[in-house]
């Protein structure tokens, strides 16, 4: 029998989960985890950051510099793209509204935060520090995002939440607070 908080190993939606739901699909599975990142613990939104700022840094080394902002928005347009199906798969299928293990919402929310951002540690800790702020805090009006429906609920309001971020790192080093 599988368990609605394991990885189906089915593509199917045939399959019935404990919960008498059908199976997420694998590539649904393994978006809204991304890649079984979401499995970490503790904290797996935590995870599926650090990650990405990890992924970001290294996939950095082979992008010239003026192209590095225009591909960030391109990969969290695609996280964005591709993550609201695969969350709405995954949450019917566990019957959770907002299950933890989604993380490709934060995949999103951290490449939005790093547009435009100089590839330093200092500044890469920044912004994994911000997305995270303002994702546990979720300042206003960002807690109604969440109630809007399944996958849409789920990644948008990181993606606002990414959005103040940006504007705090841009600011940040517009006036040149982050000490080299």
């Amino acid at each position: 029998m599988k368990h609605k908080a394991e990885f189906s190993n089915a593509g199917s939606s045939n399959d019935i989960l404990d919960n008498g739901a059908a199976a997420a699909p694998r590539w649904a599975e393994l978006v809204a985890t991304f890649f079984g990142i979401g499995r970490l613990r503790p904290g797996p939104g935590t995870w599926g950051s650090a990650a990405t700022v990890l992924l970001w840094w290294l996939i950095t080394r082979w992008i010239p510099p003026y192209w590095q902002p225009w591909t960030a928005a391109l990969l969290a347009l695609l996280a964005v793209a591709t993550g609201i199906p695969a969350a709405t798969r995954v949450s019917r299928a566990s019957g959770s509204k907002d299950p933890q293990w989604v993380v490709i919402d934060e995949v999103a929310g951290q490449l939005i935060t790093l547009i435009a951002t100089p590839i330093s540690w200092k500044s890469l800790l920044l912004g994994f520090i911000l997305f995270r702020g303002f994702d546990i805090v979720k300042p206003p009006p960002l807690r109604r995002l969440e109630q809007l429906p399944e996958g849409v609920g789920i990644v948008v309001d990181d993606v606002g939440a990414s959005l103040y971020a940006l504007v705090v790192m841009q600011v940040v080093l517009h006036f040149g607070w982050l000490p080299r």
